[in-house]
């Protein structure tokens, strides 16, 4: 049987990158998948692909998230996986030059939209007192970037709301889980403008990921691996936790393998 069937699963930020590739997992271990991003028509082309039903949602917006508890006043597991750097729109996001509007730009997405997914979540499977929220995360969450560190800010309070999610819900003695996944470097659309389509290529790719031990980009398929298995019942025990996915590189620079 697959690992998630007949479960009902929302996924925000699923129209690319890995809210995409966790959406179309999910689906195909049985899930029943409503994808959520606020870039419309990139989202309905995306449900059109892969089979998935999609709902415009701004994570940042309470209001949307109303809308989505009465379309859908309950489900099994909630991925928050929406999310921005930042970087995109403003200018420098070091702590001397980010603006406090930058600041709170990337803040009221990957954070505050986070709380209100967790909300939600909770919510939407107290009654049936079971269920699996998978906040991503990040890397950054972890350690200092002193080059986004609005987007760092925002991840590691991601990373300490799951943890107090996880415990409100134990405390109330529900079964629903919450962890985090922490994602280094994966090859996403959001790389692309600064690896380009130029003979040098492979050049910045290898130069990127030099500090990784395993020498490579994740992919958004690892990442949706990993968070089938803490929507699944192979993950009942495991809740607060913080799983990091970047290829060794937490665990030390030392630990690099050498030049072959």
């Amino acid at each position: 049987m697959p690992r998630l069937e007949g479960r009902a699963c929302i996924v925000t930020g699923a129209a690319r990158g890995i809210g995409r590739a966790i959406a179309e997992a999910f689906g195909a271990e049985g899930a029943t998948v409503v994808a959520v991003d606020r870039d419309e028509p990139a989202g309905q082309t995306m449900a059109a692909e892969t089979g998935c039903r999609f709902l415009a949602l701004d994570v940042a917006s309470e209001a949307d998230w109303e809308r989505l508890a009465a379309e859908f006043p309950a489900c099994d597991v909630v991925v928050n996986n929406a999310g921005i750097t930042g970087l995109e729109t403003s200018g420098p996001q070091d702590p001397e030059h980010a603006t406090l509007e930058a600041w709170r730009a990337v803040h009221a997405v990957n954070l505050d939209g986070t709380f209100l997914g967790c909300r939600y979540a909770i919510g939407a499977m107290k009654a049936k007192g079971e269920g699996s929220i998978i906040n991503i995360s990040s890397r950054s969450g972890l350690i200092g970037v002193p080059g986004a560190a609005a987007y760092a800010s925002s991840k590691a309070g991601v990373r300490n709301h799951t943890k107090s999610v996880a415990l409100y819900c134990a405390q109330q003695g529900w079964a629903i889980r919450c962890n985090s996944i922490h994602p280094g470097a994966i090859l996403t659309p959001m790389w692309e403008p600064m690896l380009g389509s130029g003979p040098d290529r492979a050049e910045r790719m290898a130069a990127l990921v030099a500090d990784t031990p395993l020498r490579r980009f994740g992919r958004p398929e690892e990442v949706a691996a990993l968070a089938v298995l803490l929507a699944s019942d192979e993950a009942t025990y495991l809740t607060g936790a913080e799983l990091s996915l970047d290829g060794g590189l937490l665990a030390g620079s030392a630990a690099a393998p050498g030049a072959r």
